[in-house]
């Protein structure tokens, strides 16, 4: 919406809205995470209408099925780091594109590798101006961790309600966990987070609706919904004592080992979209007006 030609949201806005084409972000790479801009796949110009894409991307959410990818790429490395990098629009089922799933610590393989030898992208799949793909990227990102804030805010919500189902119902001491003032207390103090974390996102988006433009307060949402969410599954696991060692298909497993999968999941919480220390470097320099680190 923001860097696209009216070509390229005719033909895409709506596929995105209906869910008829999936999509994937390359822009991570074996050596270029939190540091992004020090990403080494390169764009070739392929005379005047194309380019040919070439290098390897990492831990790409959903890739093994996406129809296309926001793919960032080099196009010129005389400059710094940050500038000659382009925004491009990949296609998922081009020839020289290779897809390989990553095995996560719940078993699952929800991240890939992305591998690409001489994928040929034509000029007209290129968002923004070309050598300019870094603020491309600023403004992706900033809409990403600013639609986080309110879509995992819910989920959160939805998590500790059930958290409290879970203390009310578990057997603990001859009564229920919701009885220990332990519990009770992790459970108030969880509370006071949700809310927190929920009116964070109510003034995030006040701003959002007087600027047009995301701020840096949507680093502030990721960062505390990672933290709290791996605080929330841990008093999870912790209510239900020994039973926490029985996983999914023991017959006497806690809800099939739901909150056992949940911990584990929740590992990544502070690293994916942005990994802890990022985000708390912006939200000193952006949000605090500190210095810049070195």
């Amino acid at each position: 919406l923001a860097h696209g030609t009216d070509e390229q949201k005719d033909r895409f806005l709506g596929n995105i809205l209906t869910g008829e084409e999936v999509w994937c972000q390359g822009f991570s790479e074996p050596g270029a995470g939190s540091d992004l801009a020090s990403l080494q796949t390169k764009a070739v110009a392929d005379g005047d209408d194309a380019y040919l894409l070439s290098g390897q991307k990492v831990w790409s959410s959903f890739a093994h099925i996406a129809d296309w990818c926001i793919l960032l790429a080099r196009t010129d490395s005389t400059g710094n780091k940050h500038e000659g990098i382009t925004y491009f629009l990949m296609d998922m089922h081009a020839p020289g594109v290779d897809v390989r799933p990553l095995r996560q610590l719940t078993g699952d393989s929800e991240f890939n590798e992305i591998f690409m030898t001489d994928v040929r992208v034509p000029a007209d799949r290129v968002l923004g101006p070309v050598g300019q793909g870094w603020s491309v990227a600023i403004t992706t990102l900033m809409n990403e961790r600013a639609n986080l804030g309110f879509a995992l805010t819910s989920r959160l919500d939805v998590s500790f309600r059930k958290l409290v189902a879970l203390a009310k119902s578990m057997p603990h001491n001859g009564l229920v966990a919701a009885d220990d003032p332990l519990v009770r207390g992790r459970l108030a103090s969880l509370w006071s987070d949700v809310q927190a974390l929920r009116f964070t996102n109510y003034r995030a988006f006040s701003a959002f609706l007087k600027t047009g433009m995301p701020g840096p307060e949507g680093s502030v949402a990721k960062l505390f919904w990672s933290e709290t969410n791996q605080r929330l599954t841990k008093v999870a696991v912790d209510i239900e004592g020994a039973f926490a060692l029985l996983g999914a298909g023991s017959d006497r497993a806690v809800e099939d080992g739901r909150w056992q999968y949940l911990q584990l999941r929740s590992r990544g919480n502070t690293i994916e979209g942005g990994s802890s220390e990022i985000l708390r470097a912006i939200i000193a320099e952006r949000v605090l007006g500190l210095p810049k680190s070195r």
